[in-house]
C-alpha cells in the first residue's frame, strides 16, 4: 500500500492521524480550559490535511504539472485569522491566548505534514508541541516567579497620593516608567487605577514584589499583568 501516495486507504490513514494528534494537542488545551480545545484543534489539523491532499491530488491528476505546495502556504499564512481570535487584552492590559494561537499554527503544520503524507513529522513535531505545552510550562512559570522587570496594575484609595507613592517605592530602590492612568476603569469611586513597568536591581520573588507593592500608603489593590 503507497501511503505516500493519493489513494483511498492512504486518505483515510491522514485524515485518521489528524483527528488523533490534533486531537493530542488540543486535549492539552481543553484541560486548561482554554477557548480553543479538543475540537478546534481537530478541525484545524483535520482542514490542513484535507487542503494539502486536494493539493497533491490536483499535482497528481494533472501530470505532476504546477506547484504541490502552494495551497498549503495559503494556509500557513491564513491561519492566523483563527489564532487572533483566541487572544484576548483585559481590562487590566493582562495578554491572554497566545499559547493558544501558537499551538493552533502549530496544529496546522502538522495538518499540512500528514496531508503531504510526511508522516514522521507530523508524529515527531506533535510530541515537540505537546512537550512545550506540559513539561516546559513548569519552567515557564519558574521563570516568572522571580523577576527584575515587571508589568503591574494597581489603584490607589482616594485619600492615596501618586506622589507620595511614587516616592515610596523609589526608597526601596525600584525604578518606575511608562506610568499610565487608567481613563474609565471599573473601580470604585474616588479609586484611581494606574498601569505602570517596574525595574528591581535584582530579580525578586513576585510574590514578594506584590506584597511590598501593596503595603504601600494609599494602595488598594495591586497585580501583575
Amino acid at each position: 500500500m503507497q501511503l505516500r501516495e493519493i489513494t483511498y486507504w492512504a486518505v483515510a490513514l491522514r485524515i485518521l492521524a489528524a483527528v488523533i494528534l490534533g486531537g493530542a494537542m488540543g486535549w492539552e488545551r481543553g484541560l486548561k480550559n482554554r477557548a480553543a480545545g479538543l475540537r478546534t484543534y481537530m478541525l484545524v489539523c483535520v482542514g490542513s490535511c484535507l487542503i494539502m491532499l486536494t493539493n497533491q491530488y490536483i499535482f497528481q491528476t494533472n501530470g505532476h504539472m504546477g506547484d504541490p505546495v502552494r495551497m498549503g502556504a495559503q494556509v500557513v499564512s491564513g491561519i492566523g485569522f483563527l489564532g487572533a481570535g483566541t487572544i484576548i487584552v483585559t481590562r487590566r492590559h493582562q495578554i491572554k491566548g497566545l499559547t493558544t494561537a501558537a499551538g493552533l499554527w502549530a496544529s496546522a503544520g502538522v495538518g499540512l505534514a500528514i496531508g503531504i503524507g510526511f508522516y514522521e513529522a507530523a508524529f515527531i513535531g506533535t510530541a515537540a508541541v505537546l512537550l512545550i505545552m506540559t513539561l516546559m510550562q513548569k519552567m515557564d512559570s519558574k521563570m516568572h516567579r522571580s523577576t527584575k522587570s515587571l508589568d503591574i496594575y494597581f489603584e490607589l484609595s482616594s485619600d492615596g497620593s501618586l506622589g507620595d507613592f511614587l516616592r515610596q517605592i523609589r526608597q526601596q530602590g525600584i525604578e518606575i516608567c511608562d506610568l499610565q492612568k487608567e481613563v474609565g476603569a471599573d473601580v470604585e469611586s474616588g479609586t484611581r487605577a494606574y498601569t505602570a513597568n517596574i525595574e528591581l536591581k535584582s530579580r525578586i520573588p513576585l510574590a514578594d514584589i506584590l506584597k511590598l507593592l501593596l503595603g504601600m500608603d494609599g494602595v488598594s489593590y495591586v497585580e501583575a499583568i
